[in-house]
């Protein structure tokens, strides 16, 4: 009974303690190995650390060969300097050991020393240091040296790259093929593998001094033990030499075989080419893509075995070997291009037809060129289809209805690398990319220009240059912002349904989304349609909001305001500016963000009254009748007036009565960069205007 309190009390702290030990590991660790400089260590405890150290190097080299990216070791630059200080901790402990009890014998400082230097010794003490040497030899001259080479150039490009790679990821954001979260992911990832490769920089220095650390501690132990054997012990010149140079050599090699496997996890790491795979598949897969460089060596092979004078048995041994796995590669990369080129099959000559061999017109369509078929591959992680669903997801979401499935197939018709946008069979969009290269766009801090074929953006018509993919990262240092052709092709599709919004939206769409709606809130649908306006009023007025770019996603204030003005009126455009001023904040807010004070465009007097004027004569017709030169001169005033507004305000906004809103706005809407046009009524109460501009009528005109 008096040991169950006491069990009760030791559960939680086992699992606190189970909980807080990964935490713990790192400083106890850091804490141990300083610890070996300062206290003695037993050889049998020597034997213990030389060996944990020995496994230790082994896994770490096995774990970089099994990362797919450099940044999935993250932890190695830390575990170098780690490793580095537990390395010379030990020679340290050692040293010790050997200065103070090497007369004792070969066996003084533990099994472990004593087994490497007399297996590399050999009774021959020359070859064991002759030994020592080479190994400390490749450690610092070639492997520590060619890894953290790797590692500083590595680094310098990362940094280079970073500006290029932001942007990258601001202009997949901003054509909406990724949401905020990906994006966050993706700015992580960029500032992740900067940090590692600047961290791999400087952890490589530790590694090379430890190479040169080794070299001065062998010859401390041999000059301190020669003297201390011979003055302190009275040991004879040849006993000293053969105890303490077994001793010294047996450390150096303990210390410097898992030297040479950290420096040799360090170059694999920093020397990856990420492509998702380890370095074993990697290897494989990409020997086995030249068939015929096995044919080769087998060729070379075996005439090195014909020569005379030469072995012929290994090399007439390997020349068979390497001749069949060339000929099985070849063998199956062929079956797998069969394979893919087999034609599906055909219906037999007499079968009867069906509605099915009616090619219906689709509300969405990409037509590709045969070179750009590569593109259209549902395994690619930046295929095109991926790139088109994500753009359809992202409009969906901003305009509040699901956009049409989007059809992509191939067209024998176009140019080889062309590519073409339908909305319902009319196409709205073509241009021509290139899928081996990359489109690099100068931006306001371009700093040198580049080789490559002179262009134009296909999205925006801006010049540009395609450029070999190899030229990325330079390109991105030169000030180039760089897109692949998937990324183009996608961007000018999310332009054309931007454009055709409205068109997209049919009755299928009206029918689903009030069917979602109608799950939510049953009764405000039974009460809007058809008992008070007709789903082609309803369907009418919403497509008048997507033209305006006004997202519907707020569909119950929308029926709300439909169902207060059909009491009124059934007339849409006058339940379009009813709807307008209910969403007045929503807009604004959707356009402006949450500010209080809106800087905005405003009609000249003049111009007002002309416009007035023009609408009391034209409301007989129904048609805003205002001269074609004028309306020109107003659009080309405007587009310059929308720029002056862009510079200083989140968007071109343009305010005015409400009678003169829907007009105005017919007038500007072709204008680019797109102008806003509000009524006073739609601008909600708490929000202060400021008009910055003013739309005049054009001198020419006015006079």
């Amino acid at each position: 009974m008096t040991d169950q309190p006491a069990q009760a009390a030791i559960g939680p702290t086992l699992h606190a303690l189970r909980r807080h030990l990964p935490s713990l590991a790192g400083p106890c660790a850091f804490v141990l190995v300083l610890a070996m400089v300062v206290v003695p260590l037993p050889p049998f405890a020597l034997d213990i650390l030389f060996t944990f150290n020995i496994s230790f190097a082994l896994m770490i080299l096995l774990a970089s060969l099994y990362t797919a990216k450099p940044t999935d070791f993250s932890a190695f630059p830390t575990l170098l300097l780690l490793t580095t200080l537990l390395r010379l901790s030990l020679n340290i402990a050692a040293a010790r050991v050997i200065l103070l009890d090497g007369y004792l014998g070969s066996d003084a400082a533990g099994r472990v020393i004593e087994a490497f230097g007399a297996f590399a010794v050999g009774g021959n003490y020359a070859v064991g240091i002759a030994v020592f040497a080479i190994l400390v030899i490749i450690n610092f001259v070639v492997i520590t040296k060619g890894a953290g080479r790797i590692a500083e150039v590595a680094a310098r490009f990362v940094l280079d790259g970073m500006p290029g790679k932001q942007m990258a990821i601001d202009a997949d954001l901003n054509a909406g093929l990724i949401n905020q979260e990906e994006a966050t992911r993706r700015r992580r990832e960029v500032s992740h593998e900067a940090d590692f490769f600047g961290a791999m920089d400087g952890a490589s220095k530790f590694v090379r001094g430890d190479a040169i650390a080794a070299v001065l501690i062998l010859f401390i132990n041999l000059a301190g033990g020669f003297v201390i054997a011979i003055w302190q012990h009275g040991l004879s010149l040849a006993e000293a030499g053969q105890t303490y140079t077994l001793l010294t050599i047996g450390d150096g090699l303990v210390a410097q075989i898992p030297a040479l496997i950290i420096s040799s996890a360090s170059g694999v790491v920093v020397s990856r080419v990420s492509t998702g795979h380890d370095v074993g598949h990697q290897v494989m897969a990409q020997l086995a893509a030249f068939p015929k460089a096995w044919w080769l060596a087998a060729g070379i092979v075996g005439l090195f075995g014909i020569i005379p004078g030469m072995p012929h048995l290994p090399f007439m041994l390997f020349a068979p070997v390497l001749g069949a796995g060339g000929w099985w590669i070849g063998r199956e990369r062929t079956r797998a291009a069969q394979r893919q080129a087999a034609p599906p099959p055909q219906p037999a000559e007499g079968a009867e037809i069906d509605i099915g061999v009616v090619e219906l017109v689709q509300p969405l369509e990409v037509q590709v060129g045969y070179r750009l078929v590569g593109l259209v591959n549902q395994e690619r992680d930046g295929g095109l289809l991926r790139r088109l669903r994500a753009v359809r997801r992202q409009v969906s979401q901003e305009f509040g209805f699901l956009v049409p499935v989007v059809h992509v197939r191939d067209n024998p018709d176009l140019q080889p690398a062309g590519y073409r946008i339908l909305v319902y069979g009319v196409e709205k969009a073509a241009g021509e990319v290139h899928p081996d290269k990359l489109l690099a766009m100068p931006s306001s801090n371009k700093l040198a220009d580049i080789p490559g074929i002179s262009a134009r953006d296909p999205v925006f018509g801006r010049p540009a240059k395609w450029i070999l993919q190899t030229m990325a990262e330079q390109a991105r240092s030169a000030g180039y912002t760089v897109f692949d052709a998937a990324v183009i092709v996608a961007t000018h599709f999310e332009r054309v349904v931007d454009d055709s919004i409205e068109g997209l939206f049919g009755r299928s769409e009206l029918d689903a989304l009030l069917s979602f709606f109608t799950k939510h809130v049953p009764k405000l649908v039974e009460e809007l349609t058809p008992k008070l306006l007709p789903l082609t009023t309803v369907h009418n007025v919403l497509c008048g909001l997507l033209a305006e770019r006004v997202p519907i996603r707020d569909l119950r204030n929308i029926i709300t305001a439909l169902i207060e003005g059909a009491a009124v009126t059934q007339e849409p455009r006058a339940l379009l500016a009813a709807i307008r001023i209910k969403l007045g904040g929503f807009i604004v807010q959707n356009l402006f963000g949450a500010v209080a004070e809106l800087k905005m465009a405003a009609l000249e007097a003049d111009l007002e009254k002309l416009l007035h004027e023009v609408l009391r004569l034209s409301a007989g017709s129904g048609v805003f009748a205002i001269e074609p030169a004028l309306a020109g001169e107003l659009r080309a005033a405007a587009a310059l007036l929308a720029g002056r507004l862009g510079a200083i305000a989140p968007v071109p906004g343009l305010v005015t009565r409400a009678e003169l809103r829907e007009p105005v706005a017919e007038l500007l809407r072709t204008v680019r960069p797109r102008i806003w046009v509000f009524s006073f009524d739609e601008i909600p109460a708490q929000k202060q205007i400021k008009v910055v501009e003013l739309l005049g009528r054009p001198a020419q005109i006015h006079a």
